[in-house]
């Protein structure tokens, strides 16, 4: 069996965000760049079901989207312990782009399961995984929070109102996993770091592809009203703020 898992490469969560070019831009001067969190957690799980059935899967691929000056998530994807790993090289500006050319590499392949993250973290677009199905006509399930592969099948679980429901579906098949999948991301070992280096990182040119879809421009969230304080026993003033000012009774 063979995995591949779609990488981001997103600004730690930590990150001030800024603005540059009259908010058109987003600044990336002195950002620190992670593997999308989601991504992380779907690796992860891979990696799980690797190590506790040794023979079920054979290889673990990550593919990104990005520049060259991605390539540091990358090798950190290898170090955790994917096997290899493919970059396309080209911006992702649009999702339908960044699709076209995981696709093209998934024609080119022979994948049993392909893995994306349910979204990014920076931009929320929780589209990728359903373009993957329709370009390569494979079927999909969305909010997995559950994967394994019991007596040579794989077993889904997905959160529904109320519950839980097991899905079952063919290979190949995309995958797009939410939080629950995994419960902590691994972290890499001095080890796997170590052999990092020598793990293929195979570099490939985009194909072309339309842009659907452009950033005219970004806003910052207004900054939050100063906290009042209010003392434990005027109860009557705290009502009364409740009630006039912030609406809430």
């Amino acid at each position: 069996m063979k995995i591949l898992i779609c990488i981001s490469n997103v600004p730690d969560t930590t990150t001030k965000i800024k603005f540059v070019n009259n908010n058109t831009a987003f600044d990336i001067a002195g950002v620190q760049w992670i593997i999308n969190p989601w991504d992380e957690l779907a690796l992860t799980r891979a990696l799980e079901i690797k190590d506790a059935q040794p023979g079920i899967i054979e290889n673990i691929t990550v593919v990104n989207v990005g520049l060259i000056d991605s390539e540091p998530t990358i090798r950190k994807a290898l170090a955790i312990g994917a096997d290899a790993a493919i970059r396309i090289n080209a911006e992702p500006k649009d999702t339908f782009f960044v699709a076209s050319q995981i696709a093209e590499v998934v024609r080119k392949e022979s994948f049993d399961i392909v893995i994306c993250g349910i979204e990014s973290s920076d931009y929320n677009g929780a589209a990728l995984g359903g373009m993957l199905s329709e370009m390569l006509d494979l079927p999909s399930v969305s909010a997995v929070s559950h994967l394994d592969v019991v007596n040579g099948a794989v077993e889904l679980k997905r959160e529904i109102d109320g519950g839980q429901e097991t899905v079952a579906t063919q290979l190949p098949f995309i995958a797009i996993i939410q939080k629950g999948i995994a419960k902590d991301a691994r972290i890499p070992s001095m080890r796997g770091i170590m052999t990092a280096k020598s793990k293929p990182l195979t570099a490939v040119e985009p194909i072309a592809a339309d842009l659907l879809t452009e950033f005219v421009g970004f806003d910052l969230p207004k900054p939050k009203a100063a906290c009042k304080k209010i003392d434990p026993d005027n109860v009557r003033e705290l009502v009364n703020l409740l009630h006039n000012e912030a609406k809430l009774i």
